[in-house]
C-alpha cells in the first residue's frame, strides 16, 4: 500500500508540476472494471472487480489542447487465482502516463480528450508470507509482483455539471506484454470519474 501512495503522489506531482504554466489541468478519482478474454486453458480471466482510479491531466501547447497525464487504477479488492497449492489473492494495477489531446466546447460544458501512452500492469500475489528484502523490517511485503509494460491507448467524455466540477465516462485499453499468468494480453477498463479543472484564475 505505501508503494501505491507513492506512485499516486508521483503521478500527481507529475502532472502538477506541469500544470502550472498551464491552460488546463484536469485531476479527477474514478470507478470501474476491467473487461478481458475469458478463462480458457486452466488461466483465469481478469474480468471483474472494482477498479479505483486516481488521474491528473496538464493540457498546456498548440493553444492549450495538448498536454500530458498520467494515472494509477488498482483493483479495491483481492481476487482469487487458483494454483495447484491453492487459491492467492491477486491484485491487478495500472499504471499509464500519456500524451494528451483534449478540448472544451459549448460554453464550456462539454470536453472530450484522447491519449496515447505507455505503462505497466502490475500483478500482486499476495502469498501470506513476508519477504524482506536486506533482512531489514523496513520495505516488508507480503506478495510477489509480477509487472508487465503495457501500451496505453483511451477516450473520455466530459460533462461539467457544475462550474469547473465534472463527470467523465472513459474507456483505456492496454496491450500488455507477456501477461503469461492470465489467458490474455490485453484488457479494457471501463470507468466513470469525478473530478475538477483548475483554469487560470479560479
Amino acid at each position: 500500500m505505501r508503494k501505491l501512495l507513492f506512485s499516486l503522489v508521483l503521478v500527481l506531482i507529475f502532472t502538477f508540476a506541469g500544470s502550472l504554466n498551464a491552460q488546463q489541468f484536469d485531476a479527477a478519482l474514478g470507478f470501474g472494471t476491467v473487461k478481458a478474454p475469458s478463462a480458457n486453458n486452466g488461466f483465469p480471466s481478469e474480468s471483474g472487480g472494482l477498479y479505483i482510479s486516481f488521474s491528473g491531466n496538464a493540457l498546456l501547447w498548440m493553444h492549450h489542447h495538448l498536454g500530458f497525464g498520467g494515472e494509477v487504477a488498482p483493483r479495491f479488492r483481492q481476487a482469487g487465482y487458483p494454483t495447484s497449492f491453492g487459491t492467492l489473492g491477486y491484485r491487478p494495477i495500472f499504471f499509464d502516463f500519456n500524451g494528451v489531446l483534449g478540448g472544451t466546447w459549448l460554453k464550456k460544458k462539454i470536453g472530450a480528450d484522447v491519449m496515447a501512452g505507455i505503462g505497466a500492469q502490475d500483478n500482486r500475489f499476495y502469498t501470506g508470507s513476508y519477504n524482506c528484502p536486506g533482512g531489514g523490517a523496513f520495505g516488508c511485503t507480503n506478495y510477489q509482483a509480477d509487472k508487465h509494460f503495457a501500451g496505453h491507448f483511451a477516450a473520455d467524455f466530459r460533462y461539467y455539471f457544475y462550474g469547473h466540477a465534472f463527470i467523465r465516462p472513459e474507456v483505456h485499453y492496454y496491450a500488455v506484454h507477456n501477461n503469461l499468468y492470465f489467458n490474455n494480453v490485453s484488457a479494457t477498463r471501463y470507468a466513470i470519474s469525478i473530478g475538477y479543472s483548475f483554469l487560470p484564475g479560479f
